[in-house]
């Protein structure tokens, strides 16, 4: 328990030293007005594997302990996608923007919570949506084919990473152990505060 303690405590100091995923293009793309359709791809390349609490968060899929992991892309990418649509529709307000940076970080949180067996998995596809919310939501107001590139882009990121994160899964899980994956449950809940923290103080 105090080794796990140090560890989690070790996990918490270290994210709250970075800073969750704010909503705007890498490198260094300009408003989304203005995006071309390459633009939009990279961009949606990026996006989900620059952003720490995104890719943390599709990271720790592979702690929860699925079962037939590989069915579950298709399903997650296609929540990912409606919110990512969703978010077209739903204008973000720039009030309401540090919350919901704040509420995606705390689904990393959730995520150790599915691997401490406390929720159910099924929440996946709800806390999926609504990461892929907040990725679309920087994409509103782009011309559809940048639009369309953006959302393909998404797609393909998420996609190659969902298929090496389920395909790790049992071998990550049979290698730590049930012990090891209590322990990465913790450190993932305490990164998850910590980024929520950052988000509303930042």
């Amino acid at each position: 328990m105090l080794r796990a303690g140090v560890i989690s405590t070790a996990g918490l100091l270290a994210a709250s030293l970075l800073s969750p995923a704010h909503a705007h293009h890498p490198f260094g793309m300009g408003d989304s007005t203005n995006l071309t359709a390459l633009q939009g791809l990279l961009s949606g390349l990026g996006h989900p594997l620059l952003g720490p609490d995104h890719l943390l968060f599709l990271l720790a899929i592979a702690l929860i302990g699925l079962p037939r992991p590989r069915a579950w892309v298709l399903p997650l990418l296609a929540a990912g996608l409606s919110g990512s649509v969703l978010s077209q529709f739903i204008l973000l307000p720039d009030a309401v923007a540090p919350w919901a940076e704040a509420l995606v970080s705390l689904t990393l949180a959730a995520e150790g919570l599915m691997a401490l067996i406390a929720i159910p998995t099924s929440l996946l596809f709800p806390l999926v949506a609504l990461h892929g919310f907040l990725l679309g939501s920087t994409i509103v107001g782009a011309e559809p084919t940048p639009l369309a590139t953006y959302f393909l882009g998404l797609l393909i990121a998420q996609g190659a990473l969902l298929l090496v994160v389920t395909s790790w899964s049992k071998a990550l899980l049979k290698r730590i152990g049930a012990q090891g994956q209590r322990l990465s449950a913790g450190i993932w809940i305490g990164i998850g505060m910590a980024f929520a923290w950052v988000a509303l103080i930042d």
